[in-house]
């Protein structure tokens, strides 16, 4: 088990270090067993723009459970929505390691769909 959380820090700090050279926008996203949770941070990477996440009460109303790929596709919409009003359009996907898959994939896809370019 530690292997394989060491694997994914060690591929999510590879992504973060290329994101931070090329000074754009990133979506952060970060998820458990039960939840999935989004950010929009800014090009420095000390302040958040946006964020959502399925323990949000909008979010937590309209779905059964946190965790499968429905409300991931419902936290990627929430989140380009909130990017759109915070007026963020493109950003640079950020999957902490996680691979592209299942739940972040769903979340990326959703996220497109709505008008954020990733």
């Amino acid at each position: 088990m530690k292997d394989k959380k060491l694997s994914r820090l060690r591929r999510g700090k590879k992504t973060r270090s290329k994101i931070a050279r090329d000074r754009v926008n990133r979506m952060c996203v970060f998820r458990t067993p039960r939840h999935i949770y989004a950010q929009i941070i800014d090009q420095t990477g000390g302040r958040v723009l946006a964020s959502a996440s399925t323990i949000d009460s909008e979010v937590k109303g309209s779905i059964k459970n946190g965790g499968n790929i429905n409300a991931a596709a419902e936290v990627g919409k929430r989140i380009a929505e909130k990017a759109k009003a915070a007026g963020v359009e493109s950003v640079a996907f950020d999957r902490s390691g996680f691979r592209y898959h299942g739940r972040i994939k769903a979340l990326a896809d959703a996220a497109r769909e709505s008008g954020l370019r990733l």
